[in-house]
């Protein structure tokens, strides 16, 4: 009886790691926010009207939402399985589970093909194959583009910033079956944000992936100012791309002076970062991205709604 009792809480025991082993293959943290903006990205189609109590509507939120997280966890995964070596060489990753030891790279393939292909037919079916196919596009992409590159040449940034522009126009075609002139807008506003928030981590982690070789920094030497020149660039653009939304009739006053006053704040923090910098500016930078997103985001389907 004691032995079959220590037997069941050994299995316990083990199905609770490998949980948390596949919870770090997802990246929860990351991939809800990327379907987050899938979320806002439908909600923002002209056809969308928000009513709380629609419980259609949010059965179709949901299956959205599950269907992104399987997608996202799916190329997630990937990511992890072909940066599995430089992983073993971070401070920050080497923990994760191909690098510790803890999980088989074919184990986790068949993972990521499970929930990739799961979600991406969940999306076609649900909503309509543009969906679908789009989010596989955006796996496919980030996986076999965006993450080999990252060891090649600081282009990765822009590839990667593709797939991570594409969930909020995923979400309008899942709304709309088309790719509309709203659903591009959104695309650009989060296509620009990527560009200071990838450099900001990049410069704050440059040791870390020195020793690993990824090269994400538009410039070899972490000390020039040319980084900040980039970061003050491509914040800047976000400033006009935030009339954008309220020029085709997406949002009104509300949506549009957060967008302006979030891209002013944006662009003052990679000013910053330029004339300073430091480790110190280029975390502002870092924590300005992360104000940024979810704040017009929100804002624009709140004004919308």
């Amino acid at each position: 009886m004691l032995r079959q009792e220590s037997v069941k809480a050994k299995w316990h025991i083990v199905a609770i790691t490998r949980a948390r082993d596949y919870n770090q293959l997802l990246k929860p943290n990351l991939s809800g926010m990327v379907v987050f903006s899938s979320v806002i990205g439908f909600l923002m189609a002209p056809n969308i009207q928000f009513v709380f109590s629609d419980f259609g509507l949010w059965q179709r939120i949901i299956v959205l939402f599950v269907g992104g997280m399987l997608v996202t966890g799916g190329a997630n995964t990937i990511n992890q399985i072909l940066e599995r070596e430089s992983d073993s060489l971070m401070q920050r990753t080497r923990n994760r589970p191909m690098p510790d030891g803890r999980m088989h790279h074919y184990e986790a393939w068949v993972f990521a093909a499970i929930t990739g292909i799961s979600g991406a037919l969940l999306l076609g079916y649900f909503f309509n194959p543009q969906a679908g196919a789009l989010s596989f596009f955006s796996l496919l992409l980030y996986a076999f583009a965006y993450t080999p590159m990252k060891k090649v040449h600081p282009v990765a940034v822009l590839i990667g910033a593709v797939p991570g522009a594409l969930p909020p126009l995923i979400g309008w075609v899942a709304a709309t079956g088309s790719f509309g002139i709203g659903g591009w807008v959104l695309f650009s506003l989060q296509f620009f944000w990527q560009f200071p928030h990838f450099w900001a981590i990049a410069w704050v982690a440059f040791d870390d992936y020195n020793r690993a070789g990824i090269r994400m920094l538009p410039t070899r030497e972490k000390e020039t100012r040319f980084t900040g020149i980039q970061c003050m660039l491509y914040s800047l653009v976000l400033i006009p791309l935030a009339l954008l939304p309220r020029s085709i009739g997406l949002v009104g006053n509300i949506g549009t002076w957060v967008c302006l006053l979030c891209g002013l704040m944006y662009f003052v923090a990679s000013i910053l970062f330029y004339l300073k910098n430091d480790y110190k500016s280029a975390r502002r930078v870092m924590f300005a991205s992360f104000i940024y997103l979810p704040s017009i985001l929100l804002a624009l389907v709140i004004d919308k709604i």
